[in-house]
């Protein structure tokens, strides 16, 4: 298992908050913990440990000293819609690659209109706006992947 692999992994591992987790391939072993904000490494037992400093808040690739305290969230006013992902898969924000957004920020959009692509099992899924308004927020990273119920926009609704 490489470098890139196992950090993958982690990512992964955290992506999905999974505390404990382990995979023999071959004469590999690999052994992953975390408890807090610590993940252990354990590799095959000739090799020494390898411990990672991980914050909850920041991704693998951030080393703790350059990760800046979490800012305080402020509360989404309440007239706000959100539309949550229907299922776990990958965001995109366009019908291909190179093609302009289905909606950017301040875009007002109906009732039924598309406003990202979630591929999952080589399926792509439209997800529609169920709410016509304006795109307040985009919190979905193109390409990048989403969980279900993962929040994807705001959408201050039409009056």
């Amino acid at each position: 298992m490489n470098h890139k692999e196992l950090k993958e992994l982690i990512e992964f591992l955290i992506e999905k908050d999974i505390a404990e987790f382990e995979l023999e391939r071959g004469d590999v072993k690999v052994k992953i913990k975390r408890a807090g904000e610590r993940t252990v490494v354990q590799t095959h037992p000739e090799m020494p440990y390898v411990a990672v400093t991980v914050p909850q808040s920041a991704s693998p690739a951030v080393t703790p000293a350059a990760a800046a305290p979490p800012a305080p969230v402020a509360p989404a006013p309440e007239n706000l819609h959100i539309v949550k992902s229907p299922i776990v898969g990958t965001l995109y924000e366009a019908p291909s690659p190179g093609a302009p957004p289905f909606v950017k920020l301040g875009d007002m959009v109906e009732v039924g209109q598309v406003l990202c692509i979630v591929e999952a099992m080589k399926l792509l899924n439209e997800i529609e706006s169920d709410v016509a308004g304006e795109i307040v927020k985009k919190m979905g990273t193109n390409g990048q992947p989403i969980e279900y119920g993962q929040e994807l926009f705001a959408i201050r609704p039409k009056k």
